[in-house]
């Protein structure tokens, strides 16, 4: 749109004297070419033409504008509004200006004459149809604010001025001056002194609260109180978290800085800001939630809510250390047992196209309650999309007296208000195997590691969440010990193991003490690891598809992207084990295996640790862990996926990757 078009009766002439020396030209060339001669006089009789047009053309309009003008406006009306105080102008229908009063011309139209011009040039970057249709539009001209209001008459429209500089300056400092209360944490200040001294962990302590109050005081302009020992409140103002967040919360690198007395872990903090609340009140309960939300999420991040349900999200660069306390896991399974106890039925559920993980798990709770507490439960389950098959025919198997597996269909009209639901492995409503049953279910219990979502279900009765273990197989297993040891036998303890395998690739990622320590549980049990490995294999077509997709793929930046357009019914088993192995190729960081879903595109992504690959599908609406995410984009073609993946990859890569 051009919005510096220029008046007619400026470029006119110009056009007549280009016209004019085309015909001298013309006439020059005679005597040495007469084609070119026959040439240049057919062009500047065009031009000729064109610009006599041009110009009937204007003067018709100028004829119709002034017209306009002189039907909106009676002569007395002309001089109410020459110096009416409100800046004026009358637009013709083609949006030119044909009359503007003295306020108009004084302020607006003080650099230049404004008739004749067009209004958009006032108006950009809105449109006169935007200023017509709206009760007052908010429009900025010449470093001023103005609110323009339209009116339609008969021959034309009138626009008024409304210079409220003075008032939207005062709004806008009120919004950059509204309190915001932040809260911090120390998050892995008890892993960072476990073996140090009480002088050691005084030290740390003291550096980072250091770091802290000094960000607050020089950049925030605000003020900091320490809650308890690693706790910390501090109160600052909008326009100053803007800033911020334009530096991308760099709190987090300097607090990283600061070592333990081994120089072996970097400290970090979690920070949880509530932004844009009406009252300071409602702004601290958004600081506490988005506080859970960030140690949700792995901690070493920087979490803000706004609005009350949107959150923002900056850091996150850290792994995450392994919590050794198992007081926690004690406690839970108290108080789940309790829950039990207080059930008729008892439901356990994965998320959608359930792989090992969560239906070992589910198998694992599911030997608790129902041999452990003796209470009637059931693993819900969609036979026709999970892929863990061979281990539901292995407990079927075993289990061939008990219903153990039953669909969502089957399921719903089981569930009472006394019924209990265990989601596993997902704490994402719309990740669920049933959302139907969720819905249905009024008292629910959530077991995952995945990092905090947004859409994460709320008002659970138990939220057993844990970013920093390796899986849900293994969080099952602890819970299980708890609950009662002897429940588990030789088949559970080999769907247990089995899930763990799954999620740590074989004991090589986010493995830690407690994984190792139940992983021997399980063997104790008589879980087989050759058994487990035998869930694991593959058909040979399903292995020629990985082949060809590690073959197909592609190096952008140090992360290789595999794409293919087949769709089978093994193809995210397929897709997530190409994935896998393109991590082995020297100097690959990340992989990403995209493959089609009916008129969707999935995504699974890996890495070995240097690239947070979940902060990168968070893009797309995906989720996962630190190595290990996935996500659907909807409705896109191959081709659109791979441009949007390589676009995140060029804009995200750089703050998602550990230097």
């Amino acid at each position: 749109m051009n919005v510096r078009r220029k008046k007619v009766w400026v470029t006119s002439p110009l056009m007549y004297l280009m016209a004019v020396a085309m015909l001298v030209m013309a006439v020059a060339s005679y005597p040495y070419s007469r084609v070119m001669f026959m040439v240049e006089m057919t062009a500047a009789g065009l031009c000729a033409l064109a610009v006599t047009v041009s110009g009937v053309i204007y003067r018709q309009n100028a004829a119709a504008a002034v017209r306009s003008a002189s039907k909106v406006l009676s002569a007395e009306q002309e001089a109410a509004l020459r110096e009416f105080p409100l800046p004026v102008a009358i637009v013709a229908p083609a949006g030119d200006l044909v009359w503007v009063n003295r306020a108009f011309q004084e302020t607006l139209g003080a650099l230049r004459p404004a008739l004749g011009e067009s209004v958009l040039r006032y108006i950009y970057p809105k449109t006169f149809r935007q200023v017509m249709e709206e009760r007052g539009t908010a429009v900025s001209y010449g470093g001023r604010e103005y609110t323009v209001y339209g009116a339609r008459t008969e021959h034309g429209y009138v626009l008024y001025f409304v210079d409220d500089t003075y008032f939207k300056g005062i709004a806008k400092e009120y919004k950059e001056r509204r309190p915001v209360v932040c809260l911090a944490v120390f998050d892995n200040r008890d892993e960072m002194s476990r073996d140090s001294g009480g002088g050691e962990e005084s030290r740390m302590t003291a550096e980072v609260e250091s770091v802290l109050r000094e960000w607050v005081t020089e950049e925030l302009g605000g003020f900091m109180r320490r809650l308890s020992n690693g706790r910390f409140l501090f109160i600052t103002d909008d326009a100053h978290i803007e800033e911020a967040k334009q530096k991308r919360f760099r709190v987090l690198d300097k607090v990283r800085e600061i070592k333990n007395h081994s120089k072996t872990m970097s400290a970090t903090v979690s920070v949880g800001v509530g932004r844009g609340a009406a009252t300071i009140a409602e702004s601290e309960r958004w600081a506490r939630q988005a506080l859970d939300m960030a140690l949700g999420r792995g901690g070493d991040q920087v979490a803000v809510m706004r609005g009350g349900d949107t959150y923002e999200f900056f850091g996150g660069l850290s792994k995450g250390v392994e919590k050794r306390d198992k007081v926690r896991t004690r406690v839970i399974a108290a108080t789940l047992t309790d829950h039990v106890a207080a059930s008729d039925r008892v439901f356990i559920m994965g998320h959608a196209n359930s792989d090992l993980d969560a239906v070992g798990a589910a198998v694992g709770m599911w030997a608790a309650i129902r041999k452990g507490l003796d209470k009637q439960a059931h693993i819900v389950i969609n036979r026709g999309s999970t892929l863990a098959g061979s281990l539901v025919d292995m407990v079927e198997e075993s289990y061939q007296g008990e219903e153990v597996f039953i669909g969502p269909g089957d399921a719903l009209p089981l569930v009472t208000e006394r019924s209990m639901l265990i989601v596993v492995d997902t704490h994402s409503v719309g990740y669920v195997e049933s959302r139907e049953v969720l819905d249905k279910a009024r008292r629910v219990v959530v077991i995952d590691h995945h990092r905090m979502m947004v859409t994460h279900i709320k008002n659970a009765l138990i939220f057993y969440h844990e970013p920093y273990a390796s899986s849900a197989s293994e969080m099952v297993t602890e819970l299980v010990q708890y609950i009662r040891s002897s429940a588990i036998d030789r088949v559970d303890a080999q769907a247990l193991l089995a899930g763990i395998s799954l999620d740590t690739k074989n004991f090589v990622l986010r493995t830690g003490v407690r994984t190792f320590e139940a992983s021997a549980y399980l063997r104790r049990r008589g879980a087989d690891t050759v058994m487990v490995k035998k869930l694991f294999s593959n058909s040979l077509d399903s292995y020629k598809r990985k082949a060809q997709l590690v073959s197909g793929a592609e190096i952008h930046k140090g992360c290789a992207i595999a794409t293919t357009n087949w769709e089978f019914d093994d193809m995210r088993v397929a897709a997530a084990q190409a994935a896998d192995e393109l991590l082995s190729i020297q100097g690959v960081k990340a992989s990403f295996a995209l493959y089609k879903v009916g008129g969707d595109v999935s995504i699974s992504a890996r890495s070995l640790g240097d690239v947070n690959v979940q902060l990168i599908l968070e893009e797309f609406g995906g989720g996962g862990h630190f190595t290990m995410a996935g996500a659907q984009l909807k409705n896109v073609s191959m081709g659109e996926a791979r441009r949007q993946l390589i676009h995140a990859l060029d804009t995200k890569l750089e703050e998602t990757t550990i230097n």
